[in-house]
């Protein structure tokens, strides 16, 4: 007669176990494949993205809008131009960074003396502002977590998630990425504070024979009010990008340098850049 009561209470306990957990073996089965197919599925697109040209304007409310150039070739050719106020060119051909600038009509090619990473972080940095998202991989820290999600532009997506390290401890970083081609729809930030940010596509430029889709217009929101946007107007997937393209020769009348990357330089812009 004592049976019945206590298999009751162990089979309560289990369910209030489970309960608490907050999970079933299927699902958490179900996330620990997910993220490596994430993983290696972000890797396939990125080797898809191995050229492009693209054109458009960055405008923050209130400023007037800044045009801008970017030409990408694998493995690490690129060049980017600002228009006006701006007006300056910075390109780097493999082995060599240039920068123009245009006001000033000063010119300097620099030769590099970094140890691979730090011309890593040097580029990466340089040249992060004129790639906008849904053209760069997502870099995915160990402790990321993902899950399957939904969106406006996306019937299925997935949603990754992380909290940042460094100087940007604490800040949490969610990317939402169409399933299974992982393009780029949304990147929402969330500050220790509580501040949030937003950036958006609102409208897309798709390659079937890629297979992927880019952003044409994002919209960039903080604490529910757009506060700024960018807008492709030109984007050529796959283009034909020569070496010379790369490399560039001083126009006339400019004042010419010679410059050298080391290590001992901070792995930022060099000045006016």
């Amino acid at each position: 007669m004592l049976f019945w009561p206590t298999m009751r209470n162990r089979l309560l306990l289990c369910c209030a176990l489970t309960a608490l957990t907050g999970c079933s073996k299927k699902g958490g089965d179900e996330d620990a494949t997910l993220l490596p197919q994430v993983k290696a599925g972000l890797a396939a697109r990125e080797a898809k993205l191995s050229s492009y040209r693209i054109a458009g304007t960055v405008q923050d409310t209130g400023l007037e809008p800044v045009t801008f150039t970017f030409d990408y070739r694998a493995p690490q050719r690129l060049r980017g131009t600002l228009g006006p106020p701006a007006s300056r060119t910075f390109s780097w051909d493999g082995s060599r960074f240039f920068q123009q600038l245009n006001a000033e009509k000063q010119f300097v090619t620099f030769t590099s003396e970094l140890p691979p990473a730090q011309l890593a972080g040097f580029l990466s940095e340089t040249f992060h502002p004129f790639i906008p998202e849904g053209f760069r991989t997502p870099l995915l820290l160990s402790h990321a977590t993902v899950r399957r999600a939904t969106h406006p532009l996306a019937p299925q997506a997935v949603e990754l998630t992380q909290k940042l390290e460094g100087e940007a401890q604490g800040l949490e970083m969610t990317y939402v990425l169409r399933w299974p081609q992982l393009d780029f729809l949304s990147r929402r930030t969330r500050a220790p504070g509580g501040a949030e940010a937003e950036e958006r596509v609102e409208e897309e430029d798709c390659d079937a024979a890629l297979d992927l889709c880019v952003p044409k217009r994002l919209g960039r929101w903080q604490g529910g009010k757009r506060v700024g946007e960018t807008v492709l107007t030109r984007v050529e997937l796959g283009a034909a990008l020569p070496n010379d393209a790369f490399t560039l020769t001083a126009p006339e009348g400019y004042d010419v340098q010679t410059r050298t990357l080391v290590p001992s330089s901070p792995t930022t812009p060099p000045a006016g850049g």
